[in-house]
């Protein structure tokens, strides 16, 4: 009896082996599994433990008013795009983080940071509550004032006095990014041609090799960009040639446009100064941003808007009137030439006064992250200066 009993065990047995193998199979085999049997699976790549991606707080300044450009345009992004395809700058902080987690699991327990603390890397981003503000001075023969100190100003923002200033120079060398935006609409055909070569005379004495940046966008119906940013004279003097008139005015699009997709985006390392030179005769009939939105997308890119009148009847028509809205909100000048050579005479004014300009960077007093506007006052001492500059500016959320 006891031999049968034996028997029956020993064939039993290959069967209980066999019963216990699925569970063995499922034991992790990496070295760290069999460290910390116990520990969930590591979350896939692309997510934190929470399984969400962790972002990062970005810095922000009140002189702009944005984090990002991704955030300067309205959520809908209105405006049309031109023929050069311009797409959202990405951001790679979420995308940074969420690879932490699956670049951990594969090493092996004896290296695997994340059971680490000292070996995490912690990144800290703080907002700077700091405006920058680039006027210019004149006397009252319109005459530059160059030679003025930061204790000739008093700066207010938000109708208060700054609580610092943080510096100031005179900013005569300072590079410069250089939208030139040419209305190429039927209402500017007569005169077109001998826009177009003022324009390129313009072009060929301010712009310095290796320093100074322009780009080139005619705009009738749509903006196009027909040469991009460059430093290369000839190559924007053929942006120019290339534009022919016709068709209706979106000159509010191509404002947006130039501000948000091509002065915002810029690369370049170190403060640069950025203008849009504008040529039209000021009448819109055709964009789908409103005059505002554009305005406050000039502010918020810190754009100085100087724009040149093509009216030539010696009156002081509607579309003048906003021109002049533009430049005064953004700290720049309206021209309005009487004869159509006068034009090149603007370009040359626009020339000197970009190389005739101060630059102060304050904190403001009482400052609040709600995205508001504050409204900008530089005033002189000397009351027989005027200063010029931008009207305000968006302040960031949190």
């Amino acid at each position: 009896m006891k031999y049968r009993l034996i028997l029956v065990a020993l064939a039993a047995l290959p069967w209980g082996i066999a019963a216990q193998g699925p569970s063995q199979q499922q034991l992790p085999t990496a070295p760290s599994a069999t460290k910390y049997p116990a520990q969930t699976p590591a979350a896939p790549a692309g997510t934190a433990e929470s399984g969400e991606p962790r972002a990062a707080a970005s810095a922000t300044n009140p002189a702009i008013g944005i984090a990002s450009s991704s955030q300067a345009g309205s959520s809908s992004d209105p405006a049309p795009q031109p023929n050069v395809t311009s797409q959202a700058a990405p951001t790679d902080e979420p995308q940074k983080s969420s690879a932490l987690p699956a670049a951990a699991s594969a090493k092996p327990a004896d290296t695997a940071s994340s059971d680490n603390p000292d070996e995490q890397i912690t990144t800290i981003r703080k907002r700077v509550d700091e405006v920058s503000v680039v006027f210019t001075v004149t006397d009252k023969r319109g005459h530059f004032v160059k030679d003025l100190t930061e204790s000739d100003f008093r700066v207010y923002d938000d109708s208060k006095p700054a609580e610092s200033v943080r510096s100031f120079s005179r900013e005569t060398n300072l590079p410069l990014r250089v939208g030139l935006l040419i209305d190429a609409s039927n209402s500017v055909r007569d005169r077109f041609k001998f826009e177009q070569e003022a324009a390129i005379e313009f072009l060929n004495q301010i712009i310095r090799r290796t320093s100074d940046k322009a780009f080139v966008i005619g705009f009738d119906t749509t903006p196009e960009v027909t040469q991009d940013m460059s430093d290369d004279t000839n190559a924007l003097s053929h942006g120019v040639r290339m534009l022919r008139p016709g068709g209706g005015t979106a000159m509010y699009d191509a404002i947006y446009f130039a501000c948000r997709d091509k002065l915002m985006r810029d690369k370049s390392t170190g403060p640069t100064r950025r203008a849009i030179i504008l040529l039209s005769d000021g009448e819109d009939n055709q964009s789908r941003i409103s005059r505002e939105e554009a305005v406050e997308m000039a502010q918020r890119a810190e754009v100085i808007i100087y724009a040149i009148s093509t009216n030539t009847s010696g009156l002081k028509l509607r579309g003048d009137k906003i021109l002049e809205h533009f430049a005064d909100e953004t700290g720049g000048k309206a021209f309005f030439p009487f004869k159509i050579q006068d034009v090149a005479d603007a370009f040359s004014q626009i020339q000197d006064e970009l190389r005739s300009q101060y630059d102060v960077s304050y904190k403001p007093a009482d400052f609040v992250p709600n995205g508001k506007y504050r409204k900008i006052e530089i005033m002189a001492d000397n009351k027989k200066y005027k200063v010029r500059a931008r009207k305000g500016y968006y302040a960031p959320t949190q």
